[in-house]
């Protein structure tokens, strides 16, 4: 998948155009644009750095389309809404770990040379709402901190019209079942079962 964001003038609306590995190609809406690194590239970057493959962007690689997305070109799988708000109620809360993550590195990249315990400290009131058996190392969070500020850098130094381009090439984790095709035999309502079916007890039919 191909992510591109592009350096608009200070306090436009920014976005990223996104390239999934399906030819599916969606703008992704975020915030004022200025000389701050986007919050969606912090996310992209914090998400690869640590290899979390079911967060922001595995999501939307998978097929997640968020609210802030709006179709460009490019054939559209079907039940591609049912299939969103599959992913959606399946990965909730991954996807609120891969939030916290992302804030966490962002805070421990606002430090000058954090230390190993510095970073322990940061992590345990960051992520003390979430159960992670073992969450990633100080290091690895380092490391994650250090690419944010050479990306932080990079945006910086980028004048309205230039762009930064990105590769997610994570593998999809995101399996979830196939949407039911509400017009396929065996899952067409039965007009009756909403009036409680004949001779029935006026209770409606189970939800198909």
């Amino acid at each position: 998948m191909h992510v591109t964001f592009p350096r608009l003038p200070d306090h436009e609306v920014g976005y990223s155009v996104v390239e999934r590995d399906d030819g599916v190609v969606y703008q992704l809406l975020g915030g004022r644009a200025g000389t701050a690194l986007p919050h969606d590239i912090m996310h992209l970057v914090v998400e690869r750095e640590l290899g979390i493959t079911d967060g922001i962007w595995g999501g939307i690689a998978a097929g997640m389309v968020f609210g802030s997305m709006r179709h460009v070109r490019g054939r559209r799988p079907p039940h591609v809404t049912e299939r969103s708000a599959l992913l959606k109620r399946t990965y909730r809360d991954r996807i609120l770990r891969a939030e916290l993550l992302g804030n966490l590195v962002e805070a421990i990249a606002a430090l000058d040379d954090p230390s190993a315990d510095e970073i322990r400290r940061l992590t345990g009131s960051k992520l003390s709402m979430l159960r992670m058996p073992e969450p990633p190392s100080p290091q690895a969070f380092a490391t994650a901190a250090r690419a944010l500020q050479v990306e932080a850098a990079r945006w910086a130094r980028l004048r309205p019209g230039a762009e930064l381009r990105y590769e997610w090439a994570l593998p999809v984790t995101h399996h979830v079942p196939r949407p039911r095709d509400p017009s396929a035999p065996g899952n067409r309502r039965d007009p009756r079962r909403r009036l409680g079916g004949r001779g029935g007890s006026g209770r409606p039919g189970p939800r198909c």
